[in-house]
């Protein structure tokens, strides 16, 4: 359950990592790309599941809606999008994404202490994602990621930050991008 707060003490400068996880690419055709693998520009529909070192699942739409994105467009993480490129129809992949080509490493500057008092006294519990905004009005989602005598440390890096990801992907279908 996330919680509703304001933050009054974040400043805007706060290195917050997020990830537009739904979505992927576009951009120019490769000159030589067939007219159904993954270039640039490409409608592209996927079927993935993306699961971590142990293992476990984080994300899927295995017999669920397919994600659709225009290749190049940067809709999905930079490692993903690679991994994409010049793949076919009916071609199924296994990749694995650094962090660095994915959420980035664990910031430790998107840490920040507040008073116990400015969290909810049933949310103070390790792992607890909040939402507030920032003095200038973004919302924020950080997560609690240590409970003190007078204080709660809130993470604000995303979720998957300085976490190795991996992909079982399947391109369903490769088609010209819609023009706007």
């Amino acid at each position: 359950m996330r919680r509703s707060l304001i933050f009054p003490s974040l400043c805007g400068s706060c290195v917050i990592l997020f990830l537009a996880a739904a979505c992927a690419s576009a951009g120019d055709v490769k000159k030589g790309g067939s007219p159904t693998t993954v270039s640039n520009g490409k409608q592209v529909t996927l079927e993935y599941t993306l699961k971590l070192d142990d293992q476990s699942v984080v994300d899927t739409n295995v017999g669920g809606e397919p994600l659709k994105l225009t290749q190049g467009n940067h809709e999905v993480i930079p490692g993903l999008e690679k991994a994409l490129e010049g793949m076919a129809v009916g071609e199924k992949k296994k990749v694995t994404v650094a962090p660095t080509e994915a959420y980035g490493t664990v910031d430790p500057k998107a840490f920040q202490e507040v008073d116990r008092k400015m969290v909810p006294a049933d949310a103070q519990k390790v792992g607890t994602q909040l939402e507030g905004k920032t003095n200038d009005g973004k919302t924020v989602y950080p997560r609690i990621s240590e409970v003190k005598n007078d204080t709660v440390v809130l993470d604000f890096n995303h979720p998957l930050a300085g976490k190795t990801l991996h992909f079982d992907v399947k391109v369903l279908d490769v088609a010209q991008a819609m023009s706007k």
